[in-house]
């Protein structure tokens, strides 16, 4: 089922893309990302551990329907690391924005939307976690954009709607009680190339 939401997301990028108006089209993009996932809460003693913000990366397509006011699906691959104290959890996932946008002022455009997020894997200290509460959630996407014919830079702000928890389980797979906050909250730098 997860495959095929998957695939039915990828075709609609492709298929919005296919419909050229002035302005559309499709590319690929990739940048650099800049946060991560929320706390992590330990069962000794009910504290919690701020995390550490790491620099990811992201890579993927786009589509793009329009020109003064458009609408951009976009399908990316992204991998976010956290530094906890008591270890690392880095989270792989496949994200889903759909994009409303509007151009302001010459190349200048601002945009939002929701953003459907799939965790692919995730591991925290080399460690898989299978124990995520959702692997399908929703999140939102806003920022500022500048296009020069096909290139493009954006810079954006991503933070997940729902709370989503990852449990951890001790050597005798019993529950623990430590649970980590798997939503992402980032900032993410983009540049694009529309073919």
């Amino acid at each position: 089922m997860k495959k095929l939401i998957l695939t039915g997301i990828l075709c609609s990028v492709v298929s919005l893309a296919s419909f050229a108006q002035v302005g559309s089209g499709f590319g690929f993009k990739g940048g650099l990302n800049y946060g991560g996932t929320g706390e992590y809460f330990r069962s000794i003693s009910d504290n919690f551990e701020n995390p550490d913000r790491n620099i990811g990366y992201h890579l993927g397509l786009f589509g793009k329907i329009g020109d003064r006011l458009y609408l951009r699906p976009e399908l990316v691959y992204t991998k976010v690391k956290t530094d906890y104290e008591s270890g690392t959890f880095d989270l792989q996932k496949f994200d889903a924005p759909i994009l409303v946008g509007a151009k302001i002022l010459g190349p200048i455009s601002v945009f939002g939307g929701p953003a459907l997020q799939y965790i692919l894997d995730s591991e925290f200290n080399d460690v898989n976690v299978d124990n995520i509460e959702n692997d399908f959630t929703v999140g939102l996407n806003f920022g500022i954009a500048l296009n020069f014919n096909k290139v493009g830079i954006d810079l954006r702000y991503e933070r997940g709607f729902s709370e989503n928890e990852a449990r951890f389980l001790d050597n005798n797979n019993i529950m623990n009680g430590d649970r980590l906050d798997t939503r992402p909250e980032q900032l993410i730098l983009s540049l694009s190339l529309k073919i």
